[in-house]
């Protein structure tokens, strides 16, 4: 796939694709005819995995530092693991910080509601 294919299917410009391969959270992408950026299935894979993690809060170093380790081969599988374990703890807490926000919005919103009918029922002459 060219990279302008690589960017319409994953929602993503050409150059956070191109940035992606210089710091290192993608392999290099191989090239075709012209010097032109040829993605194959792993390199999508890479991708949809950077943008995953991304999603997640994880830090562009860490994943660059990743992806090195990956090179590295399966001596490195624990140390991956680590980078990925401390990650979800982070998305963890982070989740359950959300969480609260969302449950204090909720709060808020109802008395809102609530403030509205009782003002509504007190419009219409309605009492409790």
């Amino acid at each position: 796939m060219t990279i302008a294919q690589v960017s319409r299917q994953y929602g993503i410009s050409a150059d956070t694709l191109r940035y992606y391969e210089r710091a290192g959270l993608i392999p290099p992408v191989g090239r075709g005819a012209g010097g032109i950026r040829d993605y194959r299935e792993e390199d999508l894979r890479w991708v949809e995995f950077i943008q995953c993690m991304r999603s997640a809060g994880m830090p562009v170093e860490t994943l660059a530092r990743y992806v090195e380790l990956v090179r590295q081969g399966e001596k490195t599988a624990q140390k991956r693991k680590s980078l990925l374990v401390e990650q979800r703890d982070k998305l963890v807490i982070q989740i359950q910080r959300l969480n609260e926000a969302l449950e204090k919005l909720n709060g808020k919103i109802m008395r809102y509601d609530q403030q509205l009918l009782n003002t509504e029922k007190k419009l219409n002459g309605e009492t409790d």
